[in-house]
């Protein structure tokens, strides 16, 4: 069964008195454990889509389901659930909190609305650090860390909460070409390792290359798909 389906989906902006179709009749669909790449020049809707399936934003017609649930009957609170409990969020600006150190900041997404055993969260939390080669930095706070040190530990912090979709706009924008492979390498080694599926919005050639599914868009429909066998995907 897919994890993501869209069906027709379109979505309309009012930008003053002037109402723009970002996206205009999408429709495909994400099977559990792929590593796909949403690309597209800017305008063409990328962002929209990854609002759509993170449930940020709501489509003007059409279908959004994810994880078998389509969102557009669900309540306030039932979203909140699906966006808390099946989906991690990677952003190109990092948004990790100032004051808080690395440590702290992985934490953080377990510590609102939910109950974990303090015992559990500590292991599982230095595993994820262990995992993203940040073991010994754990009382560093971000203004401490370099660019590709605090996009690694975003990306611990979308995988704290044991996410199935994790939705990364643009992560490796802000970062020099070696850092930037650095951090796609381990997001497919932990989808390959975990079977998490990775969805990407991005210009990055170097995540198009080893997707192993690959949508493009442009002026808001859907230009051209592509699958690979995810064997053959490419290896970090």
């Amino acid at each position: 069964m897919a994890i993501v389906e869209l069906i027709d989906v379109k979505k309309n902006y009012l930008l003053g008195k002037v109402e723009v179709e970002a996206v205009r009749g999408v429709s495909f669909s994400i099977e559990e454990g792929d590593f796909i790449s949403i690309a597209g020049p800017s305008g063409s809707g990328k962002t929209t889509i990854l609002n759509l399936i993170g449930c940020i934003d709501t489509p003007t017609s059409g279908i959004v389901r994810i994880d078998g649930r389509e969102t557009g009957g669900l309540s306030d609170k039932k979203i909140t659930d699906l966006r808390r409990d099946v989906i991690g969020f990677i952003f190109q600006s990092f948004n990790l909190i100032p004051v808080l150190n690395v440590y702290e900041n992985i934490e953080f997404p377990l510590l609102i609305g939910r109950e974990t055993k303090k015992k559990g969260r500590d292991e599982w939390i230095h595993f994820l650090i262990d995992e993203v080669g940040l073991s010994g930095w754990e009382k560093h706070r971000p203004n401490e860390l370099s660019g590709g040190q605090r996009q690694r530990v975003a990306v611990a912090r979308a995988l704290v909460t044991k996410p199935r979709i994790v939705l990364a706009d643009e992560p490796t924008a802000n970062l020099d070409s070696a850092t930037g492979e650095g951090i796609i390498g381990l997001m497919k080694k932990i989808n390959r390792d975990q079977d998490t599926t990775f969805i990407f919005s991005t210009h990055d050639p170097g995540i198009m290359e080893i997707a192993d599914h690959i949508i493009r868009l442009h002026d808001g429909i859907v230009s051209f798909e592509t699958r690979k066998d995810r064997d053959h995907a490419g290896t970090p």
